[in-house]
């Protein structure tokens, strides 16, 4: 089966660059690079291209509020031409706090501004002028100065809520979940890919360490930091099974921050969305994603100790033969 993995903004920059030297010997899929508010993520793909031949390079995600349809494009094309035809452009809408409040944008209209930024990116990756007029954009004249390596660069969508898992479905290559319990993304999954197939990826919280306790305290401290500033992951959990502890989980947030609680974080509600444990438990819980239906899981590296132990152990967990 397909694997990939992501380099969390945990990581250095240096260190993201290490781990991608480790990835470019082995078989995983795509590296995938997220931006938050640490690495710019055109910048990082471009590092991270020039450190490996095979491997797809993701963006996980760029989102779409912080740069215009035409920069995205432009970027794309750049990063696709340096990495030889090797870019997956994930997109995505971010959140109301990092828009609002790290980049002054209004969040409005996300499900509409998605589509828009589709086409736009799309018509620009064509080569041809682009004069474009939606509901929110308007573009006349507009034409890349570099011939794209591919005119057809996969896009894959973010989505958590019903619209967004819609549009993803409709004028996507792919969708990125995350934070999805195991049965909800297992009957999505279905009722999505029966409609029109695409390739359904899930980011996965993984802690891996040969003490269980360590690494399961670990997944609980990533999932408990989501659910406290994420308010789109909040919701969308306690209207899936997950109400009394993402309530609890924030009402402890409010109370004191992150100290303490993750210990809120339920064992269940840790099975059903991270992977965490020792490599043997990891490995069958793994699988468990799996049989979802997912194409490609994405393991997402969060170090437990020291960094090039923790990631030397993910590899042998994971992918090694």
């Amino acid at each position: 089966m397909r694997i990939a993995c992501s380099l969390g903004s945990l990581l250095s920059v240096n260190q993201v660059l290490k781990c991608t030297e480790v990835l470019s010997k082995t078989s995983v899929d795509t590296i995938w690079i997220p931006e938050t508010w640490g690495m710019e993520n055109f910048s990082m793909l471009s590092a991270v291209s020039n450190k490996t031949r095979t491997q797809k390079i993701g963006s996980s995600i760029i989102n779409i509020y912080s740069r215009s349809p035409s920069t995205i494009a432009m970027g794309a094309a750049t990063i696709d031409t340096l990495s030889d035809g090797r870019l997956v452009l994930g997109l995505g809408t971010s959140s109301l706090p990092i828009v609002e409040t790290f980049h002054g944008y209004k969040f409005e209209k996300p499900v509409q501004r998605m589509r828009e930024y589709v086409e736009i990116i799309r018509l620009v990756l064509s080569g041809k002028q682009v004069d474009y007029t939606g509901k929110i954009f308007d573009l006349k004249n507009f034409s890349l100065l570099i011939k794209p390596k591919r005119e057809l660069i996969p896009i894959y969508l973010a989505a958590v809520n019903q619209k967004m898992v819609d549009l993803a479905w409709e004028i996507g290559d792919g969708v990125i979940f995350y934070l999805r319990p195991l049965n909800e993304m297992k009957e999505t999954i279905a009722k999505m890919q029966s409609k029109k197939k695409i390739d359904v990826t899930c980011q996965i919280i993984t802690c891996i360490a040969d003490d269980s306790n360590t690494a399961i305290d670990r997944a609980k401290k990533t999932l408990a930091f989501y659910i406290s500033v994420g308010k789109i992951y909040r919701e969308f959990l306690a209207n899936n099974g997950f109400k009394n502890e993402t309530s609890n989980i924030f009402d402890e947030f409010q109370k004191s921050g992150l100290k303490s609680n993750h210990e809120f974080v339920t064992d269940t509600m840790l099975e059903s969305l991270c992977i965490a444990g020792t490599p043997d438990e990891c490995k069958k819980q793994f699988q468990n994603f799996c049989n979802t239906g997912v194409d490609l899981p994405i393991i997402q590296f969060n170090p437990v100790g020291d960094i090039t132990e923790s990631f030397e152990l993910l590899k042998k967990t994971f992918l090694d033969n």
